[in-house]
């Protein structure tokens, strides 16, 4: 697989988030008044499938947009792009600049590629399977921080405005005590990455999906760190749920502090 594909797919779709940044936006409301979509997120998408279709015809697709318009997710064996247009659509709408295209490309149900890049910042992160990851071209290392006292996490309330809702304020409850903060930045991909660049130890969340964090995760890993689901057992990219670490201290004890939040596998 072309990681120069990847990356220019990525710094074009970057060009259509810019470009609709600071306009005014059509904006509508899919579960929530917190999950918004953009005239922007669905231009992204379909550029982005149409020049995955034309370099690889036979590959599937998975993208948020067209789930949410009906497409069944159907992760195979088979050669897999894993697309979310606009990661944090609620900060490109408030023009907050924390928003980012993720990429990620999967083989056998294992992601061996992965792009996120911020048009807004200009940072553009990748790894590849076993190649390390990068920031601009320069390597990425997780912190070295060994406990869960001397870092600080990243996690997000979500798009849901239901009954977890409590679950997750105990859960920020336990872990804000435990650590030296929490920050949240509004989109998955972006959290992970910071994780990855060794700005924050650990990241969670529940209810995300796999388009989400499938490109973060692999980011994460190939810089150093580790992954899992919340409770501790092995990360599972269909689970709507993600915990990423420096190092398995850290993410044992990030993971001592979260109520698990049930949600049905994609």
């Amino acid at each position: 697989m072309s990681l120069q594909f990847a990356l220019e797919l990525a710094r074009s779709a970057g060009e259509i988030i810019k470009e609709g940044y600071f306009k005014q936006k059509v904006i509508s409301q899919k579960c929530s008044i917190a999950d918004l979509v953009t005239e922007t997120d669905t231009k992204v998408e379909n550029f982005v499938q149409k020049k995955i279709s034309e370099q690889f015809p036979t590959h599937e697709f998975i993208g948020e947009e067209s789930v949410s318009n009906g497409a069944k997710i159907s992760f195979t064996d088979s050669p897999t792009w894993i697309i979310d247009p606009v990661d944090g659509t609620s900060n490109f709408v408030h023009r907050f600049p924390f928003c980012c295209i993720s990429i990620a490309y999967a083989e056998k149900k294992k992601v061996a590629l992965a792009v996120v890049y911020n048009p807004i910042l200009d940072e553009m992160y990748h790894a590849e399977l076993g190649k390390g990851a990068f920031l601009n071209g320069a390597k990425l290392s997780v912190s070295d921080a060994q406990n869960l006292s001397s870092s600080i996490l990243c996690s997000e309330w979500g798009s849901q405005r239901d009954a977890t809702m409590d679950t997750k304020v105990r859960n920020m409850h336990k872990a804000v005590l435990a650590s030296r903060g929490i920050r949240s930045i509004g989109s998955a991909a972006l959290s992970c990455c910071m994780v990855a660049r060794g700005s924050v130890e650990s990241y969670f969340e529940y209810g995300i999906h796999c388009w989400d964090v499938a490109a973060g995760e692999l980011i994460v890993r190939e810089a150093g760190g580790v992954s899992a689901s919340p409770d501790g057992s092995p990360f599972d990219l269909m689970s709507r749920s993600v915990l990423v670490s420096c190092c398995r201290q850290v993410l044992d004890e990030t993971s001592a502090c979260i109520e698990r939040i049930p949600f049905d596998r994609e």
